[in-house]
């Protein structure tokens, strides 16, 4: 990104309690009912990728990935700074984690809250796909859109 915003993996006590403070201070999250310490379990889940986005070691935003299991390639979340939207952060953040997955998935798959219409639009415009519906799957009354974006089939693709 420019303008001296960084992106990089981080696994720094610090750098993952900032993301959680982020994460809990800001929507979908707050209206899901994720406080501190649910937003801190998920940023210090084991099997997880943390990339933080920095500017002159500010947080500006950050994205979670899941590299393992049956959905490789999941972007547990993405979350940007209430001061940071709208600059392009989650647009890089996005981008950033499609590279890394691309890498070694045709796949990359991601949840948005029904609800969460400016997230929706980010997504549709990066070319996500909808799904399925997962009802009520953080809180009750929120549903869930699964999206994906795809390189194509599991079988026949070759890992960069």
């Amino acid at each position: 990104m420019k303008n001296g915003v960084n992106i990089r993996l981080t696994k720094a006590p610090a750098d993952l309690r900032a993301c959680a403070r982020i994460m809990a201070g800001t929507e979908p999250w707050k209206t899901l009912g994720r406080d501190y310490k649910a937003c801190l379990r998920a940023v210090t889940a084991p099997l997880r990728e943390v990339y933080a986005a920095k500017e002159n070691s500010r947080p500006l935003g950050f994205i979670v990935l899941q590299m393992t299991g049956t959905f490789k390639g999941y972007i547990q979340i993405l979350c940007v700074a209430p001061k940071a939207r709208g600059l392009g952060v989650g647009t890089s953040l996005m981008l950033f984690a499609e590279n890394r997955i691309f890498r070694e998935s045709p796949n990359v798959f991601i949840c948005v809250s029904l609800f969460n219409k400016g997230a929706r639009r980010l997504y549709g415009r990066l070319g996500y796909k909808k799904i399925g519906v997962l009802k009520d799957f953080i809180s009750k009354g929120f549903d869930e859109l699964l999206l994906r974006k795809t390189l194509g089939p599991l079988n026949g693709f070759r890992p960069r």
